[in-house]
């Protein structure tokens, strides 16, 4: 039972009662590779993303064994708390692939060969000028008791099965197989289930400030969201998103509410917000930049390439990205960026003044509009006196200016790299936004 309420832009609602039946999901990955870390888990996340647009809640996801005990036990666990069980993996023509005969003693039933599928599997291997092999043929054999889901670009079909008010769908874990049968087949059926629930959900993207911090200068507006509104806390390396995520049968009603609460975020921390949802700071950059017709190019040391990489990997970023010296050793630095040698011996190379001059060398070398340029102590050694390792200073070069500032991380390589360059990036967002 829900309880809305609250003033809205405005609009003076009543209070409403709703009662909500939120379709429940489990998701069951199986694959010894998945346990080892051989393989990582992206069907879960998709899964999750398509369930949660139709309505659907994910309440678990469970990663098991090439396992018949596995299987079984947590097919009655995910039985008892969802309403609809999607499984993955475990479906192929070698000996590892146990699924179907465990499916086969969890529904009790025998075995059906499916034409449909027959057909599919001949067509492939006719088509790979193959001959077909017992094993494959094999896999148009399913669970008499399941109705077979088309796989029209694989040879595993997959499986639906029905147990009480209990729905079980099966499919390959090769991700494209899995996506087209998801997307294709089982969403739409799911979907009619659903009842009309819509859960709406927004991620505004926050930079430069932590976590604690953040939660207290929010303290009041978090206090303030109604109840069909739940905020959730994702930080991340130098970023905290804020996820709100509300859930009913008016969608237009759940989606202002979400967006008043986030105008009013926005004018309580609009210096922290960068974007929202799939947005990255690359791709924003991007676009400010391509707007403006202008063009960045980089200097980089400690982070060694990677704010380079982060800009380039925005498709079209040819347009904008003219190009970056990776100037890890000072001979770099004074022979192709033009910091002064006298510089980096009286301030040392992590220092304002030696990240200020990468900045405006790389900028008149790709004649660019801007330049970004990093210089620190990524760790874990390299430290000196004043200058603890996660030390790092960040210049921009603009039109107008060059600016420059220290920020210190911790003591982790990785996280000190990354960290720098979103850091770099965010700091070159705010002066293009500054200047223009």
């Amino acid at each position: 039972m829900l309880t809305l309420s609250g003033d809205y832009a405005g609009i003076n609602y009543l209070r409403v009662r709703i009662s909500l039946r939120i379709m429940e999901a489990i998701i069951i990955s199986i694959g010894d590779e998945l346990l080892i870390g051989q393989v990582q888990n992206t069907n879960a996340s998709h899964i999750s993303a398509e369930l949660t647009a139709v309505g659907i809640q994910v309440r678990q996801v469970y990663t098991i064994a090439d396992n018949k005990a596995d299987i079984l036990e947590t097919l009655d666990i995910a039985s008892n708390h969802g309403d609809v069980i999607i499984c993955t993996g475990g479906l192929g023509p070698t000996k590892d692939d146990i699924t179907r005969d465990a499916l086969c003693t969890y529904f009790n039933c025998g075995i059906k060969t499916d034409t449909t599928a027959l057909a599919d599997i001949t067509r492939i291997f006719a088509g790979r000028d193959l001959g077909l092999t017992e094993l494959n043929r094999k896999q148009a054999d399913i669970p008499s008791a399941s109705t077979a889901l088309r796989n029209e670009v694989g040879t595993a079909p997959g499986m639906w099965f029905s147990k009480g008010d209990k729905d079980f769908f099966f499919m390959p874990g090769v991700p494209f197989e899995m996506k087209k049968m998801l997307e294709e087949q089982i969403i739409p059926q799911l979907k009619k289930r659903a009842g009309g629930i819509h859960i709406i959900y927004r991620t505004v993207l926050t930079m430069g400030m932590g976590e604690s911090f953040l939660s207290e200068r929010l303290s009041e507006w978090e206090s303030s969201l109604p109840q069909h509104i739940k905020l959730a806390w994702l930080p991340d390396a130098g970023i905290v998103k804020l996820r709100l995520t509300a859930s009913g049968t008016d969608k237009k009603f759940l989606e202002d509410g979400i967006s008043q609460h986030i105008e009013k975020l926005q004018k309580i921390i609009p210096e922290l917000i960068f974007g929202y949802d799939g947005d990255t700071l690359q791709s924003i950059i991007g676009k400010l930049l391509l707007k403006r017709n202008m063009t960045v190019a980089t200097a980089e040391s400690c982070t060694g390439g990677r704010i380079a990489h982060l800009i380039t990997s925005v498709p079209g970023s040819s347009a904008y990205f003219t190009g970056s010296v990776v100037a890890y050793d000072n001979a770099v630095k004074t022979g192709i960026l033009g910091v002064q040698e006298d510089t980096i011996i009286e301030q040392g190379a992590v220092s304002e003044a030696v990240v200020m001059q990468m900045a405006e060398g790389v900028k008149q070398l790709f004649k660019t509009d801007f330049a970004v340029a990093t210089s620190g102590i990524a760790g874990p050694s390299g430290a000196t006196e004043g200058k603890p390792v996660g030390t790092t200073w960040i210049a921009v070069a603009g039109p107008e200016e060059t600016i420059a500032i220290r920020v210190q991380f911790g003591d982790n390589r990785g996280r000190n790299i990354s960290r720098a360059s979103l850091y770099a990036l965010n700091l070159l967002r705010k002066n293009i936004i500054k200047i223009f």
